[in-house]
């Protein structure tokens, strides 16, 4: 279970508003980062939200991955935008892939101010002597 969960809050986003809004244009997006940072997707989840008194409706995004996950939340009456990319390194490191999705991602939403954090998980157990 040993993995590296990177995640960063987005605000004032710029990109596109279908990049927020529309789930279909979104899925396909986040199909082609994942393929292109070397990682598998093997399911997706994509749902739109329906307006409000406070705006259009935001996208919940999720593609499950063979290495763990990537979820996106969109906020587009607040142009802000949540990211959590997690990969197992179990069979290898995919830390690297981690990093190459996030960055591809935060070009596509293009933010003017981003809170990271990355947690390395289930950190391995020393060796017994």
């Amino acid at each position: 279970m040993h993995g590296l969960q990177l995640t960063a809050d987005l605000h004032d986003c710029q990109c596109e508003a279908r990049w927020m809004l529309d789930a279909q244009a979104l899925s396909a997006v986040c199909v082609e980062a994942v393929e292109a940072a070397g990682l598998q997707g093997v399911a997706r989840l994509f749902h739109t939200f329906p307006s409000t008194a406070q705006g259009a409706g935001g996208v919940t995004a999720t593609v499950l991955l063979a290495e763990s996950h990537l979820c996106i939340h969109t906020w587009p009456e607040q142009l802000a935008v949540t990211l959590d990319v997690y990969v197992c390194n179990f069979g290898g490191d995919h830390s690297d892939k981690a990093h190459a999705l996030m960055e591809r991602l935060l070009a596509l939403f293009a933010p003017t101010h981003v809170e990271r954090h990355a947690v390395t998980r289930g950190r391995l157990a020393a060796a017994n002597a």
